[in-house]
């Protein structure tokens, strides 16, 4: 019965799509259980999305609407966030702590998302504690409308590789962990969809099958918990073809550094003796390095993947400055139409004036006695009201303070505040964002609701000065950026997505220390030309509970 209906609901909206000309719809039924997986040889309790792990990929188009209906079937609140998604004028399905309220444990909810004006590769995966951990994670395809050329040739085939470091302690204990005061410590290995070999183990069931003489698209996405990797390919070279969304310049690469929440898109020829060759993935910038593998085969090949495979980039200083110049190797393709048929670079983001500098310095502690990480001195907390609910619902005060957290870090950085960081933004404002990373790891930041130009990375300390070294013409639109260990980073974007926006360290265990804050963008027109309506099927909990709900924004 429950299919049934399902199917007339989907019908009837389907119909009238087609009389209101909207874009097209998908619609998706995600059951969320546990399961026990190995993907480095040691059972583990996972979490599975329709029993799987990576989770099930979302193939659209851009402009597409998809409805992702989650049954919560494990015995803890879970929400699912759309790394990379800018879910324009709807941050109510961003899927973070700071802007829903969890799907409980035997209840579900249904996401509203539309790949609004966006193509490219991107992930989900789980927000809330450790989740991450345990898996939840998957990958979205958008690929552009039918009208915008593509600036390369259709591939033979697609592959996606998921692939990132792998904790074998399980979720829940690395959550006691870091309860507990602890650090969840070194991954134990890396997986690659999944799974784990090792040179000349046994070979079983290739990663994926090529065929002699045809070009294929991989893309590739670290879904880590912490750790950089470098991949490559066998005796293959690749061809960077997109970045986070946005189409690049068509460089070739032997290898390439990929930082947790990082996707990119290569393009591989089969144009080698027919036979085995690996895929290679290697920790980068840890003390001991860790390598899985999996195999490529070609179709009808004869023969054994060679046990030598590339060496990765060294590692420290030298490898840094490694990571550094392939950084700025990567441009953006100026003449190619992304979503839209006007060229990438017919927006001029180097000619914008900046109306704000953001400086943010990361930092880790020992508060009463326990591991925390923080922004310029402020190590977030969440709430039981999300943030977006208490300002929508007018009861801010109670939940939160704006601007606790300053624009430049603090003389003294040995004392934190442990409270919820909201930054009050300014809408439509062009800003500039400097992340300084002063410690020994590397960072990796992404920002929820916008793509962002990161005009340069250096090492040392950043000042106004600095800005002469921008590169303002062509590099990459993207969502995420390493910051390497004693170094900078400069970010610019302009504020134009109405919402509650999560900035974050992608390395996990910070990210739920502390070492994130939001950033609160609010329309003064309250229009729905700026921001939409809260949905009707979101859930309501905290103070927002009870509460009248506000009046509807004005029509656009």
């Amino acid at each position: 019965m429950r299919t049934a209906a399902a199917f007339i609901v989907l019908l009837c909206l389907s119909a009238g799509a087609l009389v209101k000309g909207e874009d097209p719809y998908h619609f998706f039924d995600w059951h969320i259980t546990y399961g026990t997986i190995s993907p480095l040889g040691v059972p583990v309790e996972a979490i599975l999305i329709n029993g799987q792990f990576p989770g099930p990929s979302i193939n659209c188009t851009s402009n597409n609407n998809i409805w992702v209906n989650v049954f919560n079937e494990i015995d803890e609140p879970f929400l699912l966030t759309w790394s990379g998604v800018q879910q324009r004028k709807n941050s109510w399905q961003d899927g973070t702590a700071g802007t829903m309220c969890p799907i409980m444990p035997g209840t579900n909810y249904t996401y509203r998302l539309q790949v609004k004006d966006q193509i490219g590769t991107f992930t989900y995966f789980p927000s809330l504690n450790l989740q991450k951990a345990a898996g939840g994670i998957g990958v979205l395809k958008v690929h552009s409308r039918e009208l915008i050329p593509v600036p390369f040739d259709n591939p033979a085939d697609e592959y996606i590789i998921v692939m990132g470091d792998w904790y074998n302690k399980g979720h829940k204990a690395m959550k006691r962990l870091l309860d507990s005061g602890h650090s969840i410590g070194r991954p134990d290995g890396i997986q690659i969809n999944g799974k784990s070999t090792k040179v000349n183990d046994k070979p079983g069931e290739p990663l994926f099958t090529m065929e002699a003489g045809k070009t294929y698209r991989y893309r590739l996405c670290n879904v880590g918990m912490r750790t950089s990797i470098n991949f490559r390919f066998q005796g293959h070279a690749m061809k960077l073809v997109e970045m986070e969304g946005s189409h690049t310049v068509q460089n070739d690469y032997d290898s390439m550094d990929l930082h947790v929440g990082q996707c990119v898109s290569v393009l591989v020829k089969a144009d080698k003796d027919p036979k085995d060759y690996y895929f290679a993935a290697s920790s980068r910038f840890l003390k001991e390095e860790m390598t899985s593998v999996a195999i490529i085969r070609y179709k009808d090949g004869k023969g054994p993947a060679s046990p030598d495979i590339p060496a990765p980039p060294p590692d420290n200083t030298e490898g840094i400055a490694w990571s550094i110049n392939q950084f700025r190797s990567f441009r953006w393709n100026l003449t190619a139409s992304a979503a839209r048929p006007n060229p990438q670079g017919s927006y001029h983001y180097g000619k914008i004036n900046i109306t704000r500098t953001i400086k943010l310095v990361n930092s880790r502690h020992q508060s009463d006695g326990k591991l925390r990480f923080a922004i310029n001195g402020i190590s977030h907390t969440n709430t039981e009201t999300p943030l977006k609910l208490a300002e929508y619902f007018g009861v801010a005060d109670k939940v939160f303070k704006y601007d606790i957290m300053a624009d430049e870090p603090p003389s003294d950085s040995s004392k934190i505040t442990e409270a919820p960081n909201v930054l009050n933004a300014t809408f439509r404002n062009f800003v500039e964002i400097i992340f300084e990373n002063h410690e020994n790891t590397i960072q990796t930041w992404h920002l929820d609701g916008y793509s962002f130009f990161g005009v340069a990375i250096e090492p040392g300390t950043w000042s106004p000065e600095k800005r002469k070294n921008y590169n303002l013409l062509d590099t990459v639109s993207r969502h995420n950026i390493q910051v390497y260990p004693h170094s900078w980073a400069a970010i610019m974007t302009t504020l134009d997505n109405a919402g509650m926006w999560n900035l974050r360290s992608e390395m996990w265990e910070r990210y739920y220390l502390g070492q994130q804050l939001y950033i609160s963008v609010l329309s003064p027109e309250r229009s729905l030309r700026d921001e939409y309506n809260i949905p009707d099927n979101a859930v309501i909990c905290g103070l927002a509970k009870g509460l009248p709900k506000p009046p509807s924004y004005n029509p656009a």
